[in-house]
């Protein structure tokens, strides 16, 4: 007779496949789901769900505001940091070592209340300078619009959009530096004795090229942006976080009130999270 097979491979394969499943993601949707649930059933949950929509509208838009403007500044500011112009080398470099090493919190309230101000009076003086240099001509209101303008013409929102660009900004930099630094130098040699020029090169050869190498961490940036729209909350901006803070102080619910936050922050993430990994597979490169 012939003896049975052992069947401890089975099992050992069995704990193998387990282990690779993707628990975290099992626990997450769990997590969902029971809040989902609680949202549908109950008439806490379901009236603070309700009162924060508007807040998530206003984060959406703060972040689809300040994220392409982070990025322009980054790229401009990355090809600085590869310049051999001296001047826009330092420039750059005063700018990326200042923002990185400031607090974002501090920087939002130095620029909604130092800095935007400032801009604001400099405007008025400039636009009371041309009033008396071009009065009677066709730029007499052009100036005399600038001379009255006023502070209260730029909202919370804009100016938090403002510093988080300005914030980010110095971070995307870096992340062009290095993408643009990570493409070998002879593509740039191949690019200029085909008769390009610099910009030419960049332009066709170079960037293409480093935007699929740094789309990883702009996806994780812009992430970490929307996450951190949450400091608009000192500026009183009706963003998620604020509204809240506001639902909790009127209805002393803050479980409720907290929950419903984090299930629509993590919701946001996960959905841009999916968004990001489609962008990479689709713009995968064979190294």
């Amino acid at each position: 007779m012939q003896a049975a097979q052992p069947q401890a491979p089975v099992r050992a394969g069995n704990t193998r496949q387990l282990s690779q499943l993707p628990w975290w993601a099992f626990l997450i949707f769990s997590f969902g789901l029971l809040l989902a649930y609680l949202i549908f059933s109950d008439d806490n949950y379901r009236s603070t769900f309700i009162y924060l929509q508007n807040g998530v509208s206003v984060t959406l838009r703060i972040t689809l505001l300040a994220f392409p403007i982070a990025t322009v500044i980054g790229l401009v500011t990355g090809l600085m940091r590869l310049s051999k112009n001296v001047f826009f080398f330092t420039l750059s470099t005063i700018y990326v070592e200042v923002i990185r090493g400031i607090p974002l919190v501090v920087l939002i309230l130095m620029v909604a209340f130092a800095l935007v101000p400032l801009g604001v009076e400099s405007i008025k003086a400039i636009g009371i300078w041309g009033l008396s240099w071009a009065a009677g001509s066709f730029l007499n209101n052009f100036f005399a619009n600038m001379a009255e303008y006023s502070i209260r013409n730029i909202s919370m929102e804009l100016r938090f959009v403002f510093a988080l660009s300005l914030g980010y900004g110095a971070f995307e930099a870096e992340i062009f530096r290095a993408g643009i630094q990570s493409i070998s130098k002879g593509q740039m040699e191949a690019a200029r004795s085909l008769g390009m020029n610099y910009f030419q090169a960049m332009r066709f050869i170079i960037l293409p090229q480093a935007i699929r190498r740094v789309l990883p961490p702009l996806g994780n940036d812009f992430i970490a942006m929307l996450k951190d729209s949450s400091l608009a909350t000192v500026l009183a901006v009706p963003e998620l976080t604020q509204l809240t803070r506001l639902r909790r102080s009127s209805t002393f619910r803050v479980m409720e009130a907290f929950n419903v936050a984090a299930f629509l922050y993590l919701a946001m993430t996960l959905a841009l999270s999916a968004v990001v990994r489609l962008l990479e597979r689709k713009m995968k490169i064979d190294e």
